[in-house]
């Protein structure tokens, strides 16, 4: 086996040794972020939350997840990924069963603000984690198929969900605290199989052969070296650099448009006046459509090597969507237009992830990547607590529809503006 051959059978182990585990992780970590959604079908009548108490309540998880992850970045890094990985997993876990005991608006709050702590820098981690194991050419394909939890999680946990909210009454407790408890054990299983499964790098992992690990280790050591030389290696270059922050921004309003209509969307359609069951059945139909666009769109930008268009299009596509479901429609045209929205911010992420990994490498890529993602969480915080603004203070979600429309428009904008600029770089030859 030669050296290219011995490379590519390596990312191909890699790949199917790591990704379908790692996925089914990242589908735990954000039904276990976004089931609030679904609890709140039954939880806000009981507890008296208003639609502003709820999008608060919502976003204020992203504040302790924000503040810890660049911390939890370079811990990552320190003392690697299986150890680090798995106290997050295992952390989280409790947190999201401990949901359970949420009585009052203040025990809403503190429980949303604790997870994100416990959260914060599982997804960044993971990211970065997967740039120990696969050259950039390849990572818009390796980060949606990794990515593609992220509508399953829906397309598996709105049923589930919507049929635990059924236990209502069992052994004394709410539907919605059985969904909590239910759904935050599996992280806790899966943190300690972490400490047993996951290898830290190549260089460490048996199920390579000797030569494969020799040849991808110094492919991407070599890829390591080149990205110094044109992108950002330290901490400092990582948290101020401009191509970072606007990298971050761009995040910020894709963030806006997924996290805004993941927490809402059960309720868009409750208006329809639904079972909480029938509720879980329709969500999982956007996001069903959601995770095969996911993948088709970003094995597309690794074979054709164009990144721009790949993060600016279906952007394009989500706001339109969202603008057309914020039109009054019926419950079936309705589906159509949550389910464009839901395809167009889907797809775009994991081509979006190939840009900031390709000029970012060492300490600069572990501090950098979360700081992009902190920057696109503060999205998620915006995002549902806006949306719950409007709606309480609309009466309807025609409103904050359009708000996330405007959102993502102004995504597709950043990102053609950031590919020029990386054109007028290439073509100047001359760092920034």
């Amino acid at each position: 086996m030669d050296h290219d051959q011995a490379r590519q059978s390596a990312i191909r182990k890699a790949a199917r040794g790591l990704l379908p585990f790692l996925c089914l992780c990242y589908m735990v970590n954000f039904l276990d972020r976004v089931n609030v959604g679904f609890a709140a079908l039954a939880m806000n009548e009981d507890l008296g939350f208003s639609p502003s108490v709820f999008g608060a309540g919502a976003g204020i998880f992203f504040a302790g997840y924000i503040l810890f992850e660049i911390p939890s970045n370079l811990a990552l890094q320190k003392f690697g990924a299986r150890i680090w990985i798995a106290r997050i997993m295992i952390s989280w876990g409790l947190v999201a069963s401990a949901m359970a005991l949420v009585h009052n608006e203040a025990s809403f709050y503190a429980l949303r603000l604790l997870l994100g702590i416990a959260e914060a820098g599982f997804f960044p981690g993971i990211i970065l984690y997967l740039t120990y194991w696969f050259p950039a050419r390849e990572r818009a394909r390796i980060v949606s198929l990794f990515m593609v939890a992220v509508p399953l999680a829906t397309v598996i946990g709105g049923p589930v969900s919507g049929a635990l909210l059924e236990l209502h009454g069992l052994w004394g407790l709410k539907g919605w605290q059985w969904l909590f408890i239910i759904e935050g054990l599996p992280a806790v299983l899966l943190g300690v199989v972490v400490l047993f499964f996951l290898d830290d790098r190549p260089e460490g992992a048996r199920w390579l052969t000797k030569t494969e690990r020799q040849a991808l280790s110094a492919m991407l050591a070599a890829e390591a070296k080149a990205t110094r030389e044109v992108g950002y290696a330290s901490l400092g270059q990582a948290l101020t650099r401009p191509r970072v922050l606007v990298l971050g921004l761009l995040y910020f309003c894709i963030a806006f448009g997924l996290y805004g209509i993941g927490f809402w969307m059960p309720q868009v359609i409750q208006t329809f006046g639904l079972t909480p069951l029938k509720i879980g059945f329709l969500t999982a139909i956007p996001y069903l459509f959601a995770a095969l666009a996911m993948v088709l769109w970003g094995a597309n930008s690794d074979r054709t090597g164009e990144r721009i268009w790949h993060v600016a299009l279906p952007l394009l596509l989500a706001a339109l969507a969202f603008a057309w479901s914020a039109m009054t429609l019926p419950l079936g045209l309705t589906m159509v237009a949550l389910t464009l929205a839901t395809v167009g911010i889907h797809a775009v992420v994991g081509t979006f992830w190939s840009l900031p990994t390709a000029i970012l490498t060492g300490t600069g890529a572990a501090a950098g990547i979360a700081l992009v993602n902190s920057m696109g969480n503060l999205g998620g915080f915006a995002g549902p607590f806006i949306v719950g603004a409007i709606r309480q203070a609309t009466g309807s979600f025609n409103a904050a529809l359009w708000f996330l429309a405007g959102a993502l428009l102004l995504g597709a904008l950043i990102a053609l503006l950031f590919g020029q600029a990386q054109r007028a770089r290439a073509t100047a030859s001359s760092p920034v």
